[in-house]
């Protein structure tokens, strides 16, 4: 038998297989091709053409892998297993390239952890090339383990996977979670998840509530890490603020102020006020966080008494979100001039005094 034993005839030839999947196959996608398992082995021999990279899974050269040869790798090795009948999975050119039909190729696994984020564009990842092992999220009772660059994560819940570069990706909360799990360095974790915010990946309480749910939120270094993670998002949301005021036309506020009564009680203070037109808006950066649920419920209760008292004073409050200015920007620069627009409709305010705060 020669090193290059061509693959036998068969009822889906390899030109229908995306380049990656062309070098990487399962010992049953082989078969599904003519190729024998003894023929598979003697193929992967010392000096042989072919690379056993995973158990069932080869590599159709003797070079070493690339990162998305080891990615394709680590999936076929996880995703369950269709009946052999179905033959080799196609990729046709489409939006979702890892779907063959309608239906993934790679069923129950999902890339996770440090990979995933590399894939979503962390610059504070490792690069793929970097990592000895991929992370891949399987259902809790499937029957895997972990072996080669492959690292097994199960979970009583698989998350919606988002599809880069043709391969199932976990969402980045989660893929930031489940990376976190795994890191004991606190310089690590605080760049992880600062990059999380300032890249525009995703909002703090996503976050926040991830780690809770994977029951991090108990280790000291992770909790630093989220108190900067928390000041980040309030000082992007804060820019994003200013930036749609100065960007859609809006009169210029009065930023970061408290208002009184005069000679009375404070009543709060405001990321934007507008004393003319008596409205003001408030970022709402909370992020739940476990063990303070009676710090949390406090909060939200002072958040709407502050906000009754001062619309019974005549002012309206806009309450904007940061995933609001992050996704919707226009839309709320809208809702707050169409406040500003209806002040001249209303009873005039109560006065108050405005204080820097």
């Amino acid at each position: 038998m020669t090193h290059n034993t061509p693959l036998s005839p068969s009822p889906r030839p390899l030109r229908h297989l995306s380049h990656v999947q062309r070098r990487v196959l399962t010992a049953a996608q082989l078969r599904a091709h003519g190729v024998t398992a003894a023929e598979a082995n003697e193929q992967c021999r010392p000096g042989g053409p072919w690379q056993r990279l995973l158990p069932g899974v080869f590599l159709l050269h003797p070079a070493p892998p690339t990162s998305e040869e080891r990615l394709h790798a680590v999936l076929l090795y996880a995703a369950k297993e269709r009946a052999a009948t179905t033959g080799v999975p196609v990729q046709p050119d489409c939006e979702e390239p890892y779907r063959e039909r309608g239906r993934p190729i790679y069923t129950e696994a999902v890339i996770t952890g440090l990979a995933a984020l590399a894939l979503h564009g962390f610059s504070s990842a490792p690069p793929l090339l970097s990592l000895d092992a991929f992370d891949v999220l399987v259902p809790r009772l499937r029957r895997l383990r972990s072996t080669g660059c492959v690292r097994i994560l199960r979970t009583s819940a698989m998350p919606t996977p988002e599809v880069i570069e043709g391969l199932p990706v976990a969402p980045v909360a989660r893929a930031l979670a489940d990376a976190v799990a795994g890191l004991t360095d606190a310089g690590a974790v605080r760049r992880l998840l600062t990059d999380a915010v300032r890249g525009g990946h995703c909002e703090p309480a996503s976050v926040v509530r991830e780690l809770n749910q994977a029951r991090l939120l108990s280790r000291p270094h992770v909790v630093d890490a989220v108190d900067s993670l928390l000041a980040e998002g309030r000082a992007i949301a804060e820019d994003r603020l200013y930036r749609m005021v100065r960007e859609h036309g809006l009169p210029d506020p009065v930023w970061n102020v408290d208002l009184r009564l005069p000679g009375g009680p404070c009543l709060g203070g405001l990321d934007a006020y507008w004393p003319d037109h008596a409205v003001a808006v408030e970022l709402d950066t909370r992020a739940p966080r476990p063990g303070h649920r009676e710090e949390d419920d406090a909060l939200w209760s002072e958040y709407a008494r502050k906000r009754e008292h001062l619309e019974r004073l005549g002012i309206t409050v806009v309450h904007i979100t940061p995933r609001k200015l992050r996704e919707a920007i226009e839309q709320q620069a809208t809702v707050v001039r169409t406040a500003l627009m209806a002040s001249g409709d209303r009873e005039p305010a109560a006065y108050v005094v405005v204080l820097p705060r």
